[in-house]
C-alpha cells in the first residue's frame, strides 16, 4: 500500500529522486506515512495533498463551510482521541460515524476509532489547519465551561437558550417597545460586550455585524482580512443592533437612513477604547460596522512604521520644511492616517499652530485643533480650509483631497507659507501628481508646492511562532510570476506561513508597512511643469533612487518578514 502510494504520488506530483529521499527522511523522523511526510517537508502543498487523497484514496473532501461540530459530538468520540488522530466527528447516521480526517490513510487510527465508538467510520479528508482550528475552538469551549473564559461560546449558548424570551413580542414585527425590552436583557448586553472585548483583545481594526435573509454573522477584520467569528441567532438581530445604536447615541427608531456615531468603553482591566459606528440599512436589516480607533497606533514614531532608513530621512526632510505640501497615498486601510498622525505628533510643539479638517476625526490629539466636516450644513473640506487660512496656522492637515476646490486651496496654502499634509487615493506616488493636475491644479503651482509623495500599503507579517523555512511548490509558481530565480535566493532567509494557535491558524500575525517615497527634485518639478505622463515621472524618480513598492515588499520577503503570497496579493498591478 505504502509503495503504491509512493509511486502514485511520485508520478502525480512529478517528484524528483532528491525530493523522494527528503520525504523518506522526514517520514522516519516524524513517524507518518509517505503522503503526509510529503506535505511536512513542503514537497507538495496542503491543497495538493487533499486533491491527491481524493483522487488516489477515493475519499470525499470536507469543505470548511460544511464542517459543523458541536460539543455533544465529543460524547461519541472524546476530544483527546480527536486531537491524537487529527480528526473531527461531525455526524452520526445509523451505524456510521462521519469523520473529517487530516490523514484518511491512517488505517490504525480508523481501527481504533471503530473500536472505541462501536460505529463504522465514514472518512472525509480535510485540511489539517482547519481541523486544528476547530479542535482549538472546542478546547476553548471546554475551558470556558470550567471557568477559563476566552471567547464567545458560553454567551452564544446563553443567547440560544434564552432567545425565546428576548425575541420580539408575538404578533409584532420588531416593534420599538419589544426591542427596548430586549436590549436590556442580560444575554444581549453580555453578547455586545463580549464582541467589543474580543475585538480589543484580538486588535481587530473593524467589527462587521451583517444581516441576511436567514443568517446573522459577526466578522472581525484581523490584519487587514475579514474573518468570521460567530453567528448569533437571527431572531436577536434587532435587539443586538439596537443595543449598539443606544451605546452610540443613535436613534433606534430610524431604520431607513444611514447613521453615524461613536462608542467609548472601558474594559474591566481599565483599558479605554473608542469605536466609530456606522449603521447602514440593507435589504434584510441594518448592517453595523464599528471601526476600532486604536490609540496605541499613535505611539509609533515614524522610524517604527516599517520604513527603511532612507525613506525615514526623506519623509522627515519633506515634513520639516516650513511650507509646501506632503501627500500620502494608498487605498482605504493602508495606514495613511497612522502615518499622518505620527508625523503630526513629531511636529506638534508649543511654537506651532496645527489645525486639521477630517471626515471623520479618527482620534483626538492634544495640542491640535481638529475640525470634523459636516456637508449637510455646508461645513466642507474647502470651506474649513478657507477658514483655517484666517486662523494663523503653521501646519494644516486635510483629511483627504476629494475635489478641485480643496486641491486648489491646499496648493495655494502650501505656496503661502504653510505646511500642508493630506491624502489622495491613487495606486502609487507618481499617480498622485497626475490626479491633482486632473483636478485642475495648475502644473506650475503644483511643481512649486509639493515637497514629496509617500505611497504605502500594509502587508501581513508571518507568525513568528510557526513560520517555516523553505520554498514550496506554490512558491515556485509565484517566483516564476515575479521572474525571480531560486538560484538568487538564500533559502535560509525565506519563510512561509503554516498556522498555529497563536495566529488563529492563519500563519500571519501583525502587519508591516511598505513604502514608495517620491521626492520632488528639480527634475521631477520639470516633469510636473510640462505635465509628463506617469510612466515618465516614475522612470525619472527611480533613476534618482525611488524604490517601487513591489521592490520594498520583496526586500521584506527576502528577510523572512512576509510571505511571497502576501507580496503578490498586496502589490498586484
Amino acid at each position: 500500500m505504502e509503495t503504491l502510494a509512493l509511486q502514485e504520488l511520485q508520478n502525480w506530483a512529478n517528484l524528483s529522486e532528491e525530493q523522494v529521499l527528503k520525504i523518506k527522511e522526514c517520514q522516519r523522523k516524524e513517524k507518518v506515512n509517505f503522503i503526509r511526510a510529503a506535505v511536512l517537508c513542503q514537497a507538495i502543498g496542503e491543497d495538493d495533498y487533499i486533491r491527491f487523497c481524493t483522487g488516489y484514496l477515493k475519499v470525499p473532501t470536507m469543505e470548511s463551510e460544511r464542517l459543523q461540530i458541536t460539543s455533544d459530538m465529543l460524547s461519541v468520540l472524546p476530544l483527546d482521541l480527536c486531537q491524537k488522530y487529527n480528526c473531527i466527528p461531525f455526524q452520526v447516521k445509523g451505524k456510521y460515524l462521519f469523520l473529517a480526517m487530516a490523514d484518511p490513510g491512517d488505517i490504525l487510527a480508523i481501527d481504533d476509532i471503530r473500536f472505541c465508538t462501536g460505529l463504522e467510520p465514514y472518512v472525509h479528508v480535510a485540511s489539517q489547519y482547519l481541523i486544528h482550528r476547530i479542535l482549538e475552538k472546542l478546547q476553548q469551549e471546554i475551558q470556558t465551561d470550567e471557568g477559563d473564559f476566552s471567547g464567545f461560546d458560553h454567551v452564544l449558548n446563553d443567547l440560544q437558550s434564552e432567545a425565546a424570551e428576548i425575541s420580539p413580542l408575538e404578533g409584532s414585527t420588531d416593534s420599538e417597545s419589544s426591542i427596548l425590552e430586549a436590549v436590556d436583557q442580560a444575554p444581549v448586553v453580555k453578547m455586545v460586550n463580549v464582541i467589543i472585548i474580543e475585538a480589543i483583545r484580538k486588535k481587530a481594526s473593524d467589527i462587521h455585524l451583517e444581516i441576511y435573509e436567514k443568517s446573522f454573522r459577526v466578522r472581525f477584520r484581523l490584519d487587514g482580512v475579514l474573518q468570521e467569528v460567530m453567528r448569533p441567532p437571527i431572531n436577536l438581530k434587532s435587539a443586538i443592533i439596537s443595543r449598539i445604536k443606544i451605546m452610540a447615541n443613535l436613534n433606534i427608531a430610524e431604520k431607513r437612513l444611514p447613521q453615524d456615531g461613536r462608542i467609548k468603553v472601558r474594559t474591566s482591566g481599565g483599558v479605554g477604547a473608542e469605536f466609530r459606528v456606522s449603521v447602514l440599512p440593507t435589504m434584510f436589516g441594518e448592517k453595523v460596522v464599528m471601526r476600532y480607533l486604536d490609540k496605541s497606533a499613535l505611539e509609533l514614531e515614524i522610524s517604527n512604521l516599517g520604513m527603511d532608513s532612507r525613506t525615514v530621512d526623506e519623509v522627515v526632510k519633506a515634513t520639516s520644511k516650513p511650507h509646501g505640501m506632503f501627500l500620502v497615498t494608498g487605498p482605504t486601510g493602508s495606514g495613511k492616517t497612522t502615518t499622518l498622525y505620527s508625523t503630526l505628533l513629531e511636529l506638534n510643539k508649543n511654537e506651532v499652530n496645527i489645525s486639521t479638517v477630517e471626515d471623520p476625526v479618527e482620534m483626538s490629539l492634544i495640542g491640535v485643533n481638529q475640525v470634523q466636516i459636516n456637508e449637510s450644513i455646508g461645513l466642507s473640506f474647502a470651506s474649513v480650509l478657507r477658514s483655517f487660512l484666517r486662523q494663523d496656522p503653521d501646519i494644516i492637515l486635510v483629511g483627504e483631497i476629494r475635489d478641485t476646490e480643496t486641491a486648489q486651496i491646499g496648493v495655494k496654502a502650501a505656496l503661502t507659507g504653510h505646511l500642508v499634509l493630506s491624502t489622495v487615493h491613487t495606486n502609487d506616488a507618481p499617480s498622485a501628481l497626475s490626479r491633482l493636475i486632473n483636478m485642475e491644479v495648475e502644473s506650475y503651482l503644483l511643481a512649486s508646492a509639493v515637497n514629496g509623495v509617500l505611497a504605502q500599503r500594509l502587508l501581513r507579517t508571518l507568525c513568528p511562532h510557526c513560520k517555516k523555512k523553505g520554498i514550496t511548490r506554490e512558491n515556485a509558481f509565484a517566483l516564476k510570476e515575479l521572474q525571480i530565480s531560486k538560484d538568487d535566493l538564500n533559502e535560509n532567509e525565506i519563510f512561509r506561513p503554516t498556522g498555529c494557535s497563536q495566529c488563529n491558524y492563519t500563519g500571519y500575525k501583525g502587519r508591516t508597512g511598505i513604502y514608495e517615497m517620491l521626492v520632488v527634485t528639480p527634475e521631477i518639478q520639470e516633469c510636473i511643469f510640462r505635465q509628463a505622463n506617469i510612466s515618465e515621472i516614475k522612470s525619472v524618480a527611480q533613476a534618482q533612487g525611488m524604490k517601487p513598492m513591489r521592490q520594498a515588499a520583496l526586500d521584506k520577503w527576502k528577510t523572512g518578514i512576509v510571505s511571497i503570497e502576501e507580496v503578490i496579493r498586496v502589490t498586484a498591478s
